[in-house]
């Protein structure tokens, strides 16, 4: 009998539900995405036990982040994000956190699944050859598939979720891509659900996915100035 995937990184597998399998073009505004992956590493730095964060009287986005162990957590991404933390001359926030350690994250994760085997890139030519546009295509949707079929399970309560799979049904509400997993018509529904299942988890993870809603609405209220 065949052993289950592992799951990939949180910030891995939010990355390839926010894209479209065929097309490789995201489903919403890359800088959006970017700071929910920031929120992904910083949530698998928190269930592994790296970091801490302080001061729970704080609101969520203001709260700030300390390390806790001294040790590295074996992932470029996750060790950079680290070292950020760690060295940093006063203490981040979350919101801050997210803002300054999304600069260049979109970049830098698909270039892990490009050098993981998980993603390809593909070139093609339009206006008789005179533009070249770039993709980046899933090699095999297993992963993507996967991920779903996870959120799908806690979704229809087949399943009580661990820590992972709560933790990317928060994000995937938060950043509103519930109505790309194809789990359901109602997506309005759907996505409070997942918030709940989410929420009903460890505190300070609902607090990074707080702050990641937070931060996209500056992001959002920008734009319109």
């Amino acid at each position: 009998m065949a052993m289950p995937l592992p799951p990939l990184p949180l910030r891995d597998e939010l990355f390839l539900l926010g894209h479209n399998d065929d097309t490789g073009q995201p489903h919403i505004h890359r800088q959006a995405l970017a700071l929910g992956l920031a929120g992904a590493v910083l949530i698998n730095l928190y269930l592994a036990g790296h970091v801490d964060l302080g001061d729970e009287t704080r609101p969520a986005d203001e709260r700030w982040l300390r390390p806790h162990l001294d040790r590295p957590a074996n992932d470029l991404i996750a060790d950079t994000a680290l070292t950020s933390i760690r060295y940093a001359r006063t203490l981040p926030t979350l919101k801050g956190f997210l803002r300054g350690f999304s600069a260049d994250l979109y970049e830098r994760t698909r270039a892990g699944l490009v050098a993981a085997g998980i993603l390809r890139h593909a070139t093609r030519r339009r206006l008789a050859g005179l533009i070249r546009a770039d993709s980046y295509l899933p090699v095999d949707s297993k992963w993507s598939v996967v991920a779903r079929a996870r959120l799908r399970s806690i979704a229809t309560r087949y399943q009580q979720p661990d820590n992972h799979t709560a933790a990317l049904a928060g994000l995937v509400a938060v950043l509103g891509l519930t109505e790309h997993l194809y789990l359901a018509d109602d997506t309005t529904t759907l996505t409070t659900h997942l918030k709940t299942i989410a929420d009903q988890h460890l505190h300070p993870v609902r607090d990074i996915t707080a702050a990641i809603d937070a931060t996209v609405g500056d992001l959002a209220t920008a734009a319109y100035r």
